[in-house]
């Protein structure tokens, strides 16, 4: 499973984006999801496709139907992922603020 970069490629189209967060609501069947959303059965299978391969969502087969749900392991992925940045933004931030009160002129 590819984490990361692909997961918010995956998510940069608004229609998988729609689709992702139908599936925040729980489980769901390719028709179930379809009948919410303007567009077909097939794109949709093509989008969880997607979100399949960038590890954000799973499935299973129920009878003679595939229910899927959001992957929470590449949920947990994308958080590791922004916390890194996050961190590595702060720091930067935190390096800039005390440059800027060394340079200061003392009043």
């Amino acid at each position: 499973m590819a984490y990361g970069s692909s997961a918010f490629a995956a998510l940069a189209d608004p229609t998988r984006r729609s689709v992702f967060e139908r599936l925040a609501a729980g489980p769901a069947s390719v028709g179930d999801i379809a009948a919410a959303l303007p567009v077909s059965r097939p794109a949709v299978s093509q989008h969880l496709k997607v979100l399949k391969t960038a590890g954000l969502v799973e499935d299973r087969a129920e009878g003679t139907r595939r229910v899927y749900r959001i992957d929470p392991r590449g949920i947990g992925a994308m958080r590791d992922w922004l916390d890194r940045h996050w961190a590595a933004a702060l720091d930067a931030f935190q390096d800039y603020a005390d440059q800027q009160s060394d340079q200061e002129p003392s009043e």
